[in-house]
């Protein structure tokens, strides 16, 4: 890399200096595993079958407990994420009050 590169802009460089990207795949993979666990258990209905005579119209129970499942994927995903970057953020403040305070 060249040495007159310029500087990264700050949010990128916080975003590095988080793990967001890390933390996101993280979340992401989370996100996944937990929408398709509850997508199967509904599905192959290890919970009993669909509760009473409700309807489910153009998509069917599957294609509407497909969409929720997604709508978890997502917001689980996002959870974890900002846990996951909260994490990191808490433990490199932490050092950096270390490193300051040792310095004095």
């Amino acid at each position: 890399m060249s040495e007159d590169r310029p500087g990264r802009p700050p949010l990128i460089a916080l975003f590095e200096e988080f793990r967001v990207r890390r933390n996101a795949a993280i979340g992401a993979g989370a996100g996944l595993l937990v929408a398709a666990a509850a997508y199967l258990f509904r599905v192959l209905e290890l919970w009993g079958p669909v509760g009473g005579t409700r309807e489910y119209p153009i998509l069917g129970p599957e294609g509407w407990f497909l969409l929720l499942a997604f709508v978890l994927a997502a917001a689980f995903g996002l959870l974890v994420t900002a846990v996951l970057t909260l994490a990191t953020a808490v433990s490199r403040t932490r050092a950096a009050v270390a490193a300051d305070e040792n310095e004095r």
